[in-house]
């Protein structure tokens, strides 16, 4: 073969492989394979799956890593192991980063400590907890995990919140929605949802779907995979450092939650509506609606604020809303904002100590098993 024969044939190996490159590229644009290859996962099968959905921003410390596949994060999730058994009696926890367990190892968290105490019902069927709570306070974040959720036949959901992610200018912001955005319209059209911002989602353009525009997308789902081994190893799915900045006991002085100002908080300030979307998204399960503990300062301007995120007139205000809207649309409703002491919260108002979820835990058990041996 002379050497121009050689160059010919590697310059039509090149045209052909481009070729071919750019069909897949074209396939791949014009059909999205992410949901498809979220749901093909080493976990639960080779690999134990988490107790909670991934997330963390410190891969080579907390073997975990955020990415914004649903579908690979609940793959990755215990729940995803298999049909749920008959004497199980299912429990999902919706919530933010406090559900989903900051500073907590996974033995700690709030799921596993209601798993741990044994519960079982006056049917035979016992308490199973499963965390799928996920930072970034929200309500339509959480109402998305909820929806997708739905088809693990949860018995009971509860749905933990607090004032923080009821403002409506903040309904859209989590980067799990951002990157979710055919998801995120679907939830608004089906529900009937008239967020603020809305038209500021924008959906992935022609470059974005192409293998090179998803490269990141396709790294996170097999990093996910290769941490899972090392979850599996170790069970660290998340970095605790051995300090950090402690909750803020002394506050400005400074009277205004985001852009409000006392003396009074209304109604159609706060996106009540994403809770009745909830209720519609949840059928005939019923949800336990919780207004999760805080930490209350008693240091300089506690006069004025709670803590960081409040006021005191907006937080008031925030519960009597609550509390009206509970009575009237007929949730089960619980106000559990002062039930755990100051000094058992960690780095932040929401954020609690090993002991001070241990307490949380208790006080929603009670009602859990309240609410299912009524319902039988």
């Amino acid at each position: 073969m002379t050497d121009n024969e050689v160059l010919r044939f590697w310059r039509n190996v090149a045209l052909k492989g481009l070729f071919l490159f750019l069909i897949v590229d074209l396939v791949l644009a014009a059909w999205d394979p992410l949901p498809a290859l979220g749901r093909i996962s080493a976990y639960n099968r080779l690999l134990p799956g988490r107790v909670r959905l991934p997330y963390g921003d410190d891969p080579q410390q907390s073997y975990n890593l955020s990415l914004y596949s649903i579908d690979a994060m609940f793959a990755s999730h215990e729940v995803s192991a298999g049909p749920k058994p008959p004497d199980e009696f299912r429990v999902l926890l919706i919530g933010d980063s406090s559900t989903w367990g900051f500073l907590l190892q996974p033995e700690e968290t709030l799921a596993v400590q209601i798993n741990a105490a044994g519960y079982w019902l006056d049917d035979g069927r016992r308490v199973r907890a499963f965390n799928l709570g996920y930072p970034v306070m929200s309500l339509t974040k959480d109402l998305l995990l909820l929806d997708y959720a739905m088809q693990y036949e949860p018995d009971l959901i509860v749905w933990s919140f607090t004032l923080e992610s009821f403002p409506k200018n903040k309904q859209l912001y989590p980067p799990l929605l951002q990157n979710n955005v055919p998801a995120v319209k679907n939830l608004l059209q089906t529900y009937g949802l008239q967020l603020e911002e809305a038209s500021s989602l924008v959906e992935a353009d022609f470059w974005d779907r192409t293998l090179i525009g998803r490269r990141r997308l396709l790294a996170d789902l097999l990093r996910l995979q290769f941490y899972g081994v090392l979850w599996a190893a170790t069970g660290i799915d998340h970095h605790i450092p051995e300090t950090y900045t402690a909750v803020m006991e002394d506050l400005p002085a400074d009277n205004t939650f985001h852009d409000l100002q006392p003396p009074q908080l209304q109604r159609d300030q706060l996106a009540l509506e994403v809770l009745l979307a909830g209720v519609r998204a949840a059928g005939d399960t019923p949800i336990l609606f919780v207004n999760e503990p805080m930490f209350i300062s008693q240091g300089e301007n506690s006069g004025i604020r709670y803590n960081f995120y409040y006021p005191r007139w907006a937080y008031d205000d925030y519960r009597q809303i609550l509390q009206a809207e509970s009575q009237a649309n007929g949730w089960d409703y619980l106000d559990l904002w002062n039930a755990i002491p100051a000094h058992e919260f960690t780095n932040s108002a929401v954020h609690r100590s090993p002991a001070g979820e241990a307490q949380f835990a208790r006080l929603l058990a009670d009602r859990i098993i309240e609410m299912a041996n009524e319902s039988h």
